[in-house]
């Protein structure tokens, strides 16, 4: 076991080294490197595997030593993977902005018929009518917010209108007729407000489904 420990523990430190060759690597021969790194690495996870049948198999008073040793190359080399991996992320990011930017500048120019235009400009006349539609938005949003408060005003006014005119009546008087219908007239009412509100929540949702 010692033997197979110290010669992957010494793989570790290569790929550890090799590591630090990654940026300074050029673009064409990059990918060799990330290649054999990643074969190297994938050569130390099998011995990882031999190590930790083999410290399984030591004596008692040595075997959870043995298995901290093992635990220790494991979590280097997860590291130097994860590092790897990240390297080959950046590099796959930055190949596709050169990629996009090679292509910008190769058709920043088109040329038509009647005249020459400028993609660009289209891109930007295209952001600038998102952020006009996003303001409308804004506004009808604030237009609809506000109706709702104004819509809930009122009932609280119609609510206060209701009782104060119960009251009115009970110390009139009124007939158990007139009665009812004051209470008709306010169901009315109400289920006139609720059906406004619920017009214009469905108002706000068809602009921003079909603006947003």
């Amino acid at each position: 076991m010692e033997t197979l420990y110290h010669q992957t523990n010494k793989h570790i430190q290569e790929i550890q080294s090799m590591m630090g060759n990654l940026e300074k690597t050029d673009r064409q021969s990059v990918h060799l490197l990330e290649n054999e790194l990643q074969a190297r690495i994938d050569q130390i996870f099998n011995h990882l595997e031999r190590l930790e049948i083999l410290a399984s198999k030591e004596p008692p008073n040595r075997r959870q030593n043995a298995k901290l040793r093992v635990d220790q190359l494991k979590y280097d080399v997860q590291h130097l993977r994860t590092a790897l991996q990240n390297f080959q992320h950046r590099r796959y990011a930055r190949e596709a902005q050169d990629r996009e930017r090679e292509e910008l500048m190769s058709r920043t120019f088109t040329t038509n018929d009647a005249d020459t235009s400028i993609p660009i400009d289209e891109t930007l006349q295209f952001n600038s009518n998102l952020h006009n539609a996003h303001r409308g938005m804004d506004d009808l949003l604030g237009s609809g917010s506000s109706i709702l408060n104004g819509l809930r005003e009122q009932r609280s006014t119609l609510k206060g209108t209701h009782k104060k005119m119960l009251d009115v009546a009970n110390m009139l008087g009124l007939s158990n007729t007139v009665m009812r219908l004051i209470e008709r007239r306010a169901t009315q009412d109400k289920l006139i407000m609720i059906g406004g509100m619920l017009l214009t929540c469905v108002f706000i949702f068809l602009v921003i489904r079909y603006l947003g």
